[in-house]
């Protein structure tokens, strides 16, 4: 049996969701505090608060995108995934940014229509040293987001 809990994102992810979280509720009339924001996020994730989540994700080993075959998990627009390195080119740059090739041990289903699906099992993308694309989906988050 696999293991369903999804991996943490990155702080800076969490950061950017507490961000939009805020965002949203000040547009439908509710006015929070960024701290009350990153509480709510920590909650979402199953933390009783946001100093511990904060400790679970801060406590990851760095980013070390040059090892072939390491294993990685994350999200691919919106999905989670975990799966092997299969390639890397250093893009260079400031910050630096990697191009990686990964293939997930199960396909992704990139489709959120219920009567249409599109698996992806490989997978190109250009990060930078968290992880991260630049490329966003429509509502604003990275169309790949690792965590390890």
């Amino acid at each position: 049996m696999r293991n369903t809990t999804p991996p943490l994102p990155s702080l800076d992810t969490l950061k950017d969701q507490a961000k939009r979280l805020r965002a949203g509720l000040a547009d439908e009339g509710t006015a929070i505090g960024h701290s009350r924001a990153l509480e709510l996020i920590a909650a979402q994730y199953g933390y009783r608060d946001w100093n511990t989540l904060h400790a679970a994700v801060g406590n990851r080993p760095p980013f070390n995108p040059y090892m072939l075959g390491s294993r990685v998990s994350g999200y691919y627009l919106g999905q989670p995934f975990t799966g092997a390195i299969l390639g890397v080119q250093s893009l260079g740059g400031d910050p630096e940014r990697y191009r990686l090739t990964m293939h997930f041990d199960d396909p992704v289903d990139v489709v959120t229509f219920d009567s249409f699906s599109a698996f992806r099992q490989r997978v190109h993308c250009n990060v930078d040293a968290s992880g991260r694309t630049t490329e966003r989906t429509s509502d604003g988050r990275a169309q790949v987001e690792l965590t390890w």
